[in-house]
């Protein structure tokens, strides 16, 4: 049985009365950090398994008024042409920093790929960004400008995915990233190149090499010499490195057109030969035939993955292929995973972020960025723009937008009506209710446990009890002890007997949470967090 790992994060400041949990309006430095506790989303079948007359609801997020919120920049600078975000947000002592590649207007140098470089752009919101003066490399014949230094150089960096790695004892390898860059065989392929930073700023690769027109040389390869395309994400998972993104070959079985794919290493020197088929979507176990990878319905660019300690979230593209490329479009799809290699959706087929209509600076296609961050009452989904009908035009391209949810409701369970409607056919009143996976707990160290959900009221309310593993009630923490919650917010903490901080359990318990009163169709279960006391 999995035991999820628990780290201490600081407590929300809350209003507890006469037994009734009260939350006064939460400043965002008031939020503890959802990514230091468990956390138990609403659309984990893995982390909720047993449910009862519920239904899930996805919730589609909402794009910020001020896309894009990070712009190209004027001609002859080196983000004229695009800003392409297959790239990272990093939140860090109160800073964003966000890490993308900028493509020049240079169309005089016929080293295509030294156009692509890896830039930076800081913000203290997440919202206003500024690209600062960096001045570590030479462009158009001055270092005025916000490119990272990355060694080899020239090297042209298709995405940029960033990964800090505090647990790395080497101070010169604080900070990771996977790019896809560009060698020679037959023809021009794609592969893994992985660097190493202090800062972020100034970086790497671990061994020497010499490129060749800005490309990689074949014998300088960490993984084998086939075409791969790392566009998705980088994650750290049970003391591995993966990198997902893109191929269709050499897999096990036969999937039509471009899977997510993932390699692993143990430590960001020595990479797997091996991979791992991440995702794929039903409609890709139909082979079309040879000579038609660009038609049917296809997983594009990896996955971009939120790792929250036990489970990772992540964004996929959804590429729906034709014929000719004046006719391919690109929307972006949600997954999750529980074990770090295999992903799959929560809700079948289902749209996360939908491209632009047309004159929009999100048209055609949207891609995934490794951006994740909760600010306040709100999630911030970082994605970007490439609109695949045009791209041998070398159009104009690109930015990085945001999406908008409220603060980790990407899904709720919510009491299912059907059958309860005039003229239906009326079923008897049956209980509403969930009980998740045994979870393991320090025996001795205190945990708290907190509700976010919607819609509560003193009619309609969240039961909580505590369970043993063989779902036998825990008798302080059940029945007529159970706790009460019926206050919605995001972080609400849950009570037995007056007390926040629960001690005394056995080394698994389960949590079983009952829908309530007469207007329990009003709730909105999104997730629930268990958060230990050191």
């Amino acid at each position: 049985m999995f035991d999820p790992f628990f780290h201490t994060a600081h407590v929300s400041r809350m209003v507890l009365a006469l037994g009734f949990l009260t939350s006064c309006p939460l400043l965002a430095e008031d939020y503890f950090d959802e990514t230091q506790v468990t956390t138990l989303f609403a659309f984990d079948h893995v982390s909720i398994p047993h449910a009862q007359n519920l239904r899930l609801e996805m919730r589609v997020p909402k794009k910020h008024p001020n896309n894009p919120v990070l712009r190209r920049g004027a001609p002859g600078t080196p983000d004229a042409k695009g800003v392409q975000f297959y790239g990272s947000v990093l939140r860090e002592n109160g800073k964003f920093r966000l890490w993308y590649v900028a493509f020049d207007d240079d169309q005089k140098n016929k080293l295509s790929s030294a156009r692509w470089r890896a830039a930076y752009a800081e913000s203290d919101d997440g919202v206003n960004w500024v690209k600062p003066n960096l001045g570590l490399v030479t462009y158009a014949g001055n270092k005025n400008n916000n490119l990272i230094r990355t060694e080899p150089y020239p090297l042209g960096f298709v995405n940029v995915k960033v990964l800090a790695d505090p647990e790395d004892p080497d101070p010169a390898r604080r900070y990771k990233i996977s790019t896809h860059v560009y060698f020679r065989q037959e023809r021009r392929l794609g592969t893994l190149a992985p660097f190493v930073s202090a800062d972020g700023l100034t970086w790497k690769m671990e061994q020497p090499v010499t490129t060749q027109k800005a490309e990689l040389p074949t014998k300088n390869l960490v993984l084998p010499p086939i075409h791969f395309e790392p566009a998705g994400g980088l994650y750290k998972w049970q003391g591995q490195f993966y990198a997902s993104g893109q191929n269709s070959m050499d897999a096990t079985r036969p999937y039509h057109g471009r899977v997510a794919r993932a390699y692993r290493s143990p430590d960001f020197r020595q990479w797997s030969q091996t991979s791992s088929v991440s995702f794929t979507r039903h409609s890709q176990h139909t082979l079309l035939g040879p000579g038609r990878s660009r038609e049917g319905e296809q997983t594009h660019e990896g996955i971009s993955v939120w790792n929250r300690g036990h489970v990772l979230l992540g964004i996929s593209g959804i590429w729906h292929g034709a014929a000719d490329w004046k006719d391919v479009t690109i929307d972006l799809g949600f997954v999750l995973s529980n074990d770090g290699i295999h992903f799959r959706e929560p809700a079948h087929e289902w749209t996360f972020i939908r491209r632009g209509a047309d004159g929009e600076w999100d048209q055609g296609g949207v891609i995934q960025g490794q951006g994740f961050e909760n600010v306040g009452d709100q999630t911030y989904l970082y994605y970007g723009a490439w609109d695949p009908r045009h791209w041998e035009e070398e159009p104009l391209r690109g930015g990085v937008g945001i999406a908008l949810l409220p603060r980790d409701r990407f899904g709720d369970l919510v009491v299912e009506e059907a059958g309860k409607g005039p003229g239906d056919y009326q079923l008897p009143e049956i209980t509403s209710e969930f009980i998740t996976m045994p979870l393991g707990v320090t025996v001795g160290q205190a945990q708290h446990f907190y509700m976010n959900a919607d819609g509560l009221g003193p009619e309609a309310r969240l039961k909580v009890e505590l369970l043993d593993a063989q779902e036998h009630p825990l008798p302080h923490y059940s029945g007529v002890n159970a706790a009460v919650v019926s206050h919605s917010g995001y972080q609400v903490p849950i009570q037995w007997n007056g007390q926040n901080a629960i001690v005394g359990l056995p080394d698994h318990v389960r949590v079983r949470v009952v829908f309530e009163g007469a207007k329990n169709t009003h709730i909105r279960f999104s997730a629930l967090y268990v958060k230990p006391v050191k």
